[in-house]
């Protein structure tokens, strides 16, 4: 039987992401800066089957730039949120954002009474 997750603690949790969607929406890293800790890491996998990060500076230098775009046609949907007192675990499933489709994880630590990222690995899809 799993625990309850308090109502407050998600919708604090999809405030968060909804701030990491639209900055990816309007590449725009300012957006999404707030989300993430500063220390926080990305990770995926390269072309090449290589693991491919390091900070999450190298994220916001991707949305600023070329060739990534606003996409104000991208749908993200937050798939799932797991809370377990200060940690939690959230994936989000994006289309069409700057001509890509992403699964993303995310984990999360409540921080002095503030939630935010501290590690993102996503999966890039195959373009249909």
């Amino acid at each position: 039987m799993s625990k309850p997750i308090y109502v407050h603690e998600y919708q604090a949790i999809v405030e968060v992401l909804n701030q990491y969607n639209e900055g990816g929406k309007h590449a725009k890293s300012s957006i999404m800066k707030p989300a993430f800790n500063e220390q926080a890491t990305i990770f995926g996998v390269d072309a090449d089957g290589k693991l491919a990060g390091g900070p999450i500076q190298s994220l916001f230098d991707t949305i600023d730039n070329p060739p990534f775009r606003p996409s104000p046609e991208a749908q993200g949907v937050i798939v799932t949120i797991d809370i377990v007192g200060t940690a939690a675990s959230a994936r989000i499933d994006t289309n069409d954002i700057s001509g890509f489709c992403f699964t993303d994880f995310f984990n999360l630590l409540k921080v002095e009474g503030k939630w935010m990222v501290v590690s993102k690995i996503y999966h890039t899809h195959v373009a249909p």
